[in-house]
């Protein structure tokens, strides 16, 4: 071989890598780097904050290995310099291609094809607060230049679909005008910072994590270092109060605890710190130990980013999120090496004493509750499915506007509160949500259904969630009464959006073999919870048509009904006392036909 071209890519790779980590670079300085290979000079690569993510990707290729071909995109252009892209795409009524998907995401577009020929776009909203005024133009724009609806999302935020390609411009430009800021609300970014949904109001709360969530939000916006991570990143804060934020299922979560007097820290209220959730993948997030003041959490956030961005997989997209940094090195190597970079040092303690959390009212979010506030109430409104048409919006907004503070707040479980309720005008809000065609009060079969997106409107969905989701509902309040919440997570597929694993009933969506057609259907998973229950569900029935599910369903809640306990023993408890052939035994002695 007397020439670099005589070279095979790997081999070039290789040699860069060794030149790179042996000091050799300037004798092989004629050989054609990885970044050249790419189209891309050397003096081309970003030195601003960003250039942590290329230093990353040099670390990898110096080890001799691969970056997958995300990170080779990211590369060749920084995804959030891709707005004249979008524009030009938009000009041309044409959707992303390659790549580009992946860049245009960015931007909170997510081009659908083929379960629809349009986009997505995914908002944000810190801790799910949003104004009256920010949901009445989201209905607008939704009105305007998308599908006349909005989906209320697992994260307290909101997604507009069935936008056109020559409208996705407008979408945007008619957000940052609302004051919502979208920037990284899809890809390879940290996704919307959930909080308690009744920060403020909640009577039993520990500390109000509105400020933290909207601190940590405009942190975000403006490090451009925090965009590219090596995969997406999700980050929770729960003030200890009555309804959950499912911190333990994010990659980094703060859950508020009190400290009482005696122990080898001052009494007070901290966060516990707890890392790598990803429920999807059967794992909630580890308790490290650290106790943090609320005023060291950013900072130990933006720092537990850094080992990430500097560490995470790059070549590998399927093992590339925290939880799987976290396997490699285990936890106390992570938390060192975090520590490291930060001004002052972790406080640790063990977390039995620490005083319990309060109790979580499991339908919490459901209904009219009063505040801490005297005379004032919230209210928990009901979403079929977790979808608003344009006229519930702009009627939420009126009704939020006319006897509240204007104030909406989007919670994990699809469903949204209006605050600050007079006690005297509950009945006419009442009487104002049934005219809109929604519920202020529900069954605890619809009050505690979850469905992500399904067939309808994603690629990857085997199963018409939301569909499937309203005619469980249907049949089974028709049918049967319970006594106890009952949670039902239906997810289209293995990314678990809807987090299946979680659920009193999990249903993740799949296709069924019925005779010679192939329809859908969902594996059906019993048992999950979070928070001091937290447990993965387990599996008792694979493949069950969409069509058989209801009946199904309704038989699994009459065993239990038949056979718990206790009056109050929950649907949980019932079915982790049980082996899953007895259960399966006592729904469907016989299989479950085809």
């Amino acid at each position: 071989m007397d020439t670099i071209e005589d070279f095979t890519p790997e081999q070039k790779q290789y040699l860069h890598g060794f030149a790179a980590g042996s000091g050799l670079a300037h004798s092989l300085r004629r050989m054609p780097t990885f970044t050249e290979a790419l189209g891309i000079k050397p003096e081309q690569l970003p030195g601003g904050p960003e250039a942590v993510h290329f230093q990353a990707q040099d670390r990898a290729i110096a080890e001799g290995k691969k970056l997958c071909s995300e990170e080779q995109a990211k590369r060749r252009k920084f995804p959030l310099d891709m707005w004249d892209d979008v524009r030009q795409h938009a000009a041309d009524a044409r959707a992303p291609r390659g790549t580009d998907v992946l860049a245009f995401k960015y931007h909170g577009l997510f081009w659908v094809a083929p379960a629809q020929d349009a986009f997505m776009c995914r908002l944000r909203f810190a801790g799910g607060m949003m104004t009256s005024q920010q949901l009445s133009g989201v209905a607008r724009l939704a009105d305007d230049f998308a599908g006349g609806y909005a989906d209320v999302t697992t994260r307290a935020n909101l997604q507009l679909r069935e936008i056109k390609p020559e409208n996705t411009t407008r979408v945007i430009e008619g957000l940052h005008d609302l004051g919502i800021i979208n920037r990284g609300a899809g890809a390879d970014n940290i996704r919307n910072i959930t909080a308690s949904p009744t920060a403020g109001i909640d009577p039993h709360e520990l500390i109000d994590t509105r400020p933290l969530a909207r601190e940590l939000h405009h942190y975000i916006l403006n490090h451009r270092e925090l965009y590219g991570l090596p995969r997406k990143f999700n980050i929770a804060f729960d003030g200890g109060g009555s309804i959950s934020a499912l911190e333990d299922t994010n990659d980094i979560g703060f859950a508020a605890v009190r400290v009482g007097q005696g122990q080898s820290i001052p009494a007070g209220v901290y966060f516990r710190l707890a890392l790598g959730g990803i429920t999807g993948h059967k794992d909630f997030a580890r308790d490290t130990g650290v106790l943090l003041k609320p005023d060291e959490c950013i900072p130990a956030a933006a720092a537990i980013l850094r080992v990430f961005i500097d560490n995470g997989d790059r070549t590998d997209r399927t093992k590339a999120r925290l939880k799987y940094l976290l396997d490699q090195w285990g936890l106390a190597r992570f938390i060192t090496e975090a520590e490291a970079k930060l001004p002052f040092k972790f406080r640790r303690l063990p977390i039995e004493r620490c005083d319990p959390r309060p109790a979580v009212a499991k339908h919490g979010h459901i209904g009219f509750h009063p505040q801490k506030q005297p005379g004032l109430h919230y209210a928990g409104v009901v979403l079929p499915v977790a979808r608003m048409r344009v006229e519930q919006m702009l009627g939420l907004a009126k009704i939020a506007d006319r006897y509240g503070s204007g104030t909406i707040r989007l919670t994990v479980w699809q469903n949204l509160l209006i605050s600050d309720i007079p006690s005297e005008q509950i009945d006419q809000v009442k009487h104002d949500l049934e005219a809109l065609g929604l519920h202020w009060s529900a069954s605890t079969v619809r009050g505690g259904l979850v469905a992500c997106t399904g067939s309808a409107g994603c690629k990857f969905a085997a199963a018409d969630t939301k569909k499937h989701g309203l005619a469980l509902a249907d049949y089974l309040e028709s049918r049967i009464e319970l006594d106890q919440p009952i949670n039902i997570h239906l997810t289209g597929c293995p990314h678990s959006c809807a987090q299946h694993y979680i659920g009193d009933i999990g249903l993740l969506g799949t296709k069924v073999p019925v005779g010679e057609e192939i329809v859908e259907g969902y594996h059906v998973f019993v048992g999950g919870a979070y928070g001091a229950q937290q447990e993965i569900a387990r599996q008792i029935f694979t493949g069950v048509a969409a069509t058989q599910l209801p009946a199904l369903i309704e038989r699994m809640l009459r065993a239990y009904l038949n056979g718990r306990a206790s009056p109050t023993e929950s649907f949980r408890d019932f079915t982790r006392r049980l082996e899953p052939q007895t259960l399966r035994d006592l729904i469907e002695p016989q299989e479950v036909p085809a």
